[in-house]
């Protein structure tokens, strides 16, 4: 009879094409800094990103899609899919006003994202979404998260993550910094104003850091750190590389250490490996993939 029911097992399993992952983490943090480019990671003091970057795997080649605008990058880094499943195009985007529809839409009627996900599949998770730009929480399905708000400046933003992680440590916490982004725009990628955001942003990824280790669930907990586009000059939303290339970093339980990747990231594949850690599969309609090669055997 056993031997019967794995069998039956194995073959849903098989059909549906989804396997539960083994969850490595108990606690994922997902840190977005709109506007940071590869250059810019590597650039200027930043002891926090290469102390994880030593710690964790990464690579430096993952890419956006496009166009490379935020709302399109964004809404693909938590939706697992890209703009020609889930419909946005330009920061015109609202759920009530698009030209192209999802390809599946979600309960609030727009591709559902890893939140929804997760909820769906562990009721009782705790998420969390601190966001710096006013129109990252659109994308954000209304009632999901346990808590969502809309911070001012990338320091507010931080301390109000860092003080709720230390209050309810929740399973997922997603955190968006709008600085880096700006100050592309105000002063031009790479130039001393950019360096100086790049370097605050790695200032405050320590805040959260000692926060989490002081809600005592450091070592259960993985960092994943990316971008939504680079920029040239004082723009983005165009079709370079140096818009295109986004860095990527994961690190934590379970993952190896030091690895550089070396197989394509797209910034979807975010959604799918953050829920492969929390050890829940992603749905059938997604195009994304965990990105298995940063785990440790």
């Amino acid at each position: 009879m056993l031997q019967t029911c794995g069998l039956l097992l194995l073959w849903a399993v098989c059909l549906s094409g989804q396997e539960t992952p083994l969850a490595r983490a108990t606690h994922v943090v997902v840190i977005g800094y709109d506007g940071l480019s590869p250059r810019g990671m590597r650039e200027g003091s930043t002891p926090t990103f290469d102390g994880l970057l030593q710690t964790g795997a990464s690579t430096m080649t993952a890419r956006a899609v496009m166009p490379t605008s935020s709302s399109s990058n964004w809404g693909s880094m938590i939706m697992g899919v890209g703009p020609e499943q889930h419909g946005i195009t330009s920061n015109d985007w609202q759920p009530d006003k698009f030209t192209i529809a999802p390809v599946t839409p979600g309960p609030a009627g727009f591709s559902e994202t890893m939140f929804s996900v997760l909820r769906r599949a562990r009721p009782t998770a705790h998420i969390a979404v601190f966001h710096d730009w006013k129109d990252f929480g659109r994308l954000v399905e209304p009632g999901v998260p346990n808590h969502i708000s809309h911070e001012l400046g990338p320091r507010n933003t931080m301390r109000k993550a860092a003080e709720y992680f230390r209050q309810h440590r929740p399973h997922l916490l997603f955190v968006h910094l709008d600085h880096v982004d700006a100050a592309g725009h105000r002063a031009g990628w790479h130039t001393p104003v950019y360096r100086e955001a790049v370097e605050l942003a790695d200032q405050l990824t320590a805040d959260l850091l000692k926060a989490v280790d002081e809600a005592g669930v450091l070592p259960q907990t993985a960092f994943l750190l990316t971008s939504d586009h680079g920029g040239i000059g004082t723009s983005h939303g165009g079709e370079t590389m140096d818009e295109l290339l986004i860095p990527w970093l994961v690190s934590g339980p379970g993952i190896a250490r030091g690895r550089q990747l070396q197989r394509p990231v797209n910034t979807y594949d975010t959604a799918c490996t953050a829920l492969m850690l929390l050890g829940v599969a992603p749905p059938e309609t997604w195009i994304c993939h965990p990105v298995r090669e940063a785990l440790a055997p």
